[in-house]
């Protein structure tokens, strides 16, 4: 199922959100149009990303820890970014409205960097072969650069599913290749996509890494739940929720 948009009103535009969506296709389009304007000297898309990204050898020895932030916004390829900013436009505007604009901008970086603590953590725990024999080879994950905006993401559905239990997501599916739109309820789709991320992160532990990172999404996920009772604007979030209600309601 892929979200097409949610049933929650807004009762004021959002900002951080929109930026942060736009944030990120700027840097894409730079990454493979003109790289050398990102980052001075530099030539193509993959000198980006391993200069940007973050590397968890770096991280873990104390240096390049500046990447853990601008990994956030580098992303593999154009299906990853597409991806990523849809779940962010369907879900981030909410958590905004919830939270306030600079609230929430902490809330994302911080969701960002609780999703890079698990992923070292996971990697720290992967069998042998899969890391101590092969060296700086490409296949070890100590070196690959993790990029990426869905660490951060992951908190943002977290969030969602702590403030927004009862709302609805459209949702496209396809029967023999025809799109169908369904309406489901928040809270399912979100305990589904957390069971499969929990599920493929305990895989990745017992075998060669799949090359996804699970745990960060899943250590976004549990940083965003955590930071909801700490940041969330509790009286606009009880307004928000007022108006959804009634919102929600019209569609029966």
């Amino acid at each position: 199922m892929i979200p097409a948009g949610d049933e929650n009103i807004r009762i004021e535009r959002t900002f951080v959100n929109n930026i942060l969506i736009l944030l990120n296709i700027a840097v894409y389009i730079l990454m493979v149009f003109r790289p050398d304007i990102l980052l001075p000297g530099a030539t193509s898309y993959d000198e980006i990303v391993y200069r940007l990204g973050m590397i968890p050898i770096f991280v873990v020895n104390g240096e390049r820890l500046w990447s853990i932030f601008t990994s956030m916004f580098i992303h593999a390829g154009l299906a990853h970014l597409l991806g990523n900013m849809l779940y962010l436009y369907v879900f981030g505007d909410n958590i905004e409205a919830a939270m306030g604009r600079l609230r929430y901008l902490v809330f994302y970086l911080l969701s960002g960097l609780g999703a890079v603590v698990f992923h070292i953590v996971s990697i720290s725990v992967l069998p042998p072969e899969s890391l101590l024999n092969r060296g700086l080879s490409t296949a070890n994950p100590w070196v690959i650069p993790a990029v990426g905006a869905s660490g951060a993401i992951s908190g943002v559905l977290g969030a969602y599913l702590v403030m927004y239990p009862g709302g609805m997501v459209r949702t496209v599916s396809f029967f023999f290749w025809i799109p169908v739109v369904l309406r489901v309820p928040a809270a399912l789709f979100i305990i589904v996509w957390f069971i499969y991320q929990l599920v493929m992160g305990i895989f990745s532990l017992t075998t060669v890494s799949t090359g996804i990172a699970f745990w960060a999404h899943i250590g976004g996920f549990l940083t965003g739940i955590a930071l909801v009772p700490i940041l969330t604007d509790k009286k606009r979030l009880r307004k928000l929720k007022f108006y959804s209600y009634w919102y929600q309601s019209s569609f029966y």
